[in-house]
Parts: C-alpha cells; structure tokens; sequence
C-alpha cells in the first residue's frame, strides 16, 4: 500500500478484537527483524549485540530495562535466530509472554550493575558475560566475524575484546533500518498521537491559580487512561517558555494572562514516541505582540515541512531556518532541539534538519520517515511560543500526522469566549 494513500484500517486502536483489522504485531515484529537482518549484512556484520532498550524491542520486540544498563540485552545474527539474555526471575515470563522467541533461545543476562559491585567484581561478571556471549557466536559458527555493539560500557567492550571479540559499531546499521517506518509502525505513532490529544484535551480545563505540576499530572492520568505505554506530559509558564526551561511542571503559579507552552514529547504507544508542542494563554486572548510571535514560528515550521518531499535533502529543508544569532545566540549549537527537525519513532531517529549539520551533512528524504518539526519565538522575560508538528514523508510529498490545531495561540479559561 501507497504511504501517500496510507489508510490502514483501525489504527488508533490500543486493543484488538475478532471484527475490527487494526496493528498486525505480528508482521511488524517480523518486518522490523528482517529489515534490522538485512541492514547487518549490508555492513558486513555477522551479529549485533543489543543493550540499548530501543534497539532491543525494535528487532526483538522485547521492553528490556531503563532503569539500569545491561539488565538485558539481545544478540541478534543477520542469517540465525536471536538470542535474548534476561534478568534471571524473567526468564520463565519471557518464554511465555514472548512466543516469536525459540524457548532455547533466552537465558540468564549478567550483569554487574553498572559497576556497583566495584571494579574487580564487574570485570569478574563481565568474564562470565563475555565468555557466554562468545559461546553463542561459536554455535552458531560466526566467532571471529564483525559483532556489532551499541551501548555496551567499557568494562564489557573490554571484556568481549579480551576473548577476541572483533566489536564495531552497530549504530550506522540500526540507523538505516529504523529511518523508514513500515504501515504497522505508522499506525503506532499514530495512535500514540491520538492518546497525546487526550492531554490537550484535558489542558483545556486548566485555570489560573493552579501550578504547571496540576496540569502535567491532568495530562498524565488522561493519556495513561487512553492507552499509552508511557505518558509525558510537559507544562511551562511565563519565563519558563522563552528560552524554553527544560524541567517542566514545576511548583510554579500560573497566573491569569500567562503564555504557555505544553508537550506531549515521549509519550509512547508499543514503543513509538510522539513529539509534540502546542502553545496555549491563560485566561485572556492573544494580543497583537504574541500574534507576531506565533505567526512567525508556524511560518517557519511550515516553510519547513513545505519543502520536506522525497529525494529532497535535508540541506532544502533547513534553508527556512533562521541563523542563531537572529535572537542573539553566540552560536547554532544553542538551539540544537529548539530549532530542528528531527527523525522521530522509538527515539530520535535519522534524518535532522539542523543549520548545524544539513549544510554540510545533507540527508535524503525517502518516503516513509517520520520528522518532528519544531521551532520557537518570543522575549526574553516576556515568554514565548513553540509549535512542533509530526511530519510523514510519503512517495508524492508529505503528510502532518499531529492534528491538534495549531493555527494559533490556543486560549484557556478566557473570560472573552
């Protein structure tokens, strides 16, 4: 099916049933491996060792750990099935939970909690780690070939070199095969955008007097209670809008005629993220000044978005990106995710539209990449907008995912109407 044309049934459903088609898991776990398969042998690489949680629920659909590295991890071969190491108490839920696995193929993980234990009790868990690692790749007669590694820390690189591992970087590999989405993934951030709108939805209802934190936490139980597998829900206010304060939801009151930027960035539906900003006022409209500002933060995105098209680059796209110092920034690093497109689906993913990299680093555009776009406007000690749209690239041009409006600076509780 075309992406142009992209009309898979059902999509913004978080459950199945017997009389409605919706997200076929079942072909997107099996796509995803192929695809991840495919891109290993591409670089010449036997096998790839997995730590990073995304990269392991992308090829094996398996959540993995956050909390702490190396808890789990996955060693996936580009011509064999793939073995997943689990936290020993697991194990036994992982067989059952996980049928696309071989039952013979998860074990025990290792594990020296980030070196917790003190360095002579890591290098002695990282031996044991290695040494069975390696036994894999010599049962499945691939020791001795390239192993790709992603976030591995060194106490395990050195470990696995030690045994005589020939270790390189997966990152290039994993990239490519996550850069464009297949129906089944598009139906994911979709859906994820979906249970994102119920958060704005429920912003509507806040109103002065109450702290960033109250409407974070309305948009937390809103979207948790639609569906999502992970909910973020950001609230800043006044000063904390322009330069954006990156902690959001803090204790601060939010007073009548206050500007105010919220995201949903991070929310997750099986593991696809949105990124999302919209800017509301509180308790009054918009007057002309903030008009301004917003006017020329959507120019901008939209100026963006206009020329993102397959087989354009990303060096077409950020030509609509004005220089830093335009708000008096000494350099373009300043505002690396504040005026940026950039690829989004498990997490920040290939390709970026940057004044600091398109330039000289352009990317092509294909059908199938999903790109947030986002840029910002206002005063220092003033406040100020932000807007952040989720952008498909389809095979004739290019489809806006997120669909809360966006034309302008939303009022909340207005005593105009």
């Amino acid at each position: 099916m075309m992406l142009g044309s992209y009309t898979l049934p059902n999509p913004y459903s978080v459950g199945s049933t017997d009389y409605l088609a919706g997200i076929n898991f079942e072909r997107m776990r099996s796509e995803r491996l192929r695809k991840a398969q495919a891109a290993l042998k591409r670089y010449d690489m036997a096998a790839a060792l997995f730590v990073r949680p995304e990269n392991m629920r992308y090829t094996i659909a398996v959540k993995g750990h956050a909390f702490c590295p190396q808890l789990s991890y996955a060693l996936v071969f580009a011509e064999h099935d793939p073995i997943l190491y689990e936290l020993g108490d697991m194990v036994e839920h992982q067989k059952l939970y996980c049928p696309w696995l071989k039952p013979e193929n998860i074990r025990f993980s290792y594990s020296w909690l980030d070196s917790i234990c003190g360095p002579e009790g890591a290098q002695q868990e990282a031996k044991r780690f290695a040494s069975s690692i390696v036994a894999d790749l010599k049962a499945d007669g691939v020791f001795g070939e390239r192993i790709g590694i992603d976030a591995l820390d060194e106490v395990g690189r050195a470990a696995l070199r030690a045994e005589g591992v020939d270790l390189v970087d997966v990152k290039p590999a994993i990239m490519e095969a996550r850069r464009c989405k297949t129906l089944d993934e598009l139906a994911c951030i979709e859906t994820a955008i979906a249970i994102s709108n119920n958060g704005y939805a429920s912003f509507m209802d806040f109103k002065p007097g109450m702290r960033e934190r109250d409407g974070g936490a309305a948009m937390h139980e809103a979207m948790i209670r639609a569906g999502a597998e992970f909910a973020s829900g950001g609230v800043r206010s006044k000063l904390n809008t322009y330069d954006v304060y990156h902690h959001g939801n803090t204790d601060r009151i939010v007073d009548a005629g206050d500007l105010v930027v919220v995201n949903t960035c991070g929310t997750t539906f099986a593991g696809y993220r949105v990124c999302i900003y919209r800017s509301f006022i509180l308790g009054r409209k918009p007057n002309r000044k903030e008009r301004d500002f917003y006017a020329r933060c959507r120019d901008r995105v939209y100026a963006i978005i206009d020329a993102m098209k397959p087989g354009a680059t990303t060096a077409d796209a950020a030509k609509a990106l004005l220089p830093s110092n335009t708000w008096g920034y000494p350099a373009e690093q300043s505002l690396v995710v504040a005026e940026v497109g950039h690829g989004i689906g498990m997490t920040y993913e290939e390709p970026v539209i940057s004044r600091i990299w398109s330039f000289d680093h352009p990317q092509t555009l294909e059908p199938g990449m999903v790109v947030a776009v986002e840029c910002r406007e206002g005063e220092w000690g003033y406040g100020g907008v932000r807007l952040e749209e989720m952008v498909l690239v389809t095979e004739t041009g290019n489809r806006i995912l997120s669909s809360w409006p966006a034309e302008e600076i939303i009022p909340v509780a207005s005593v105009l109407g």
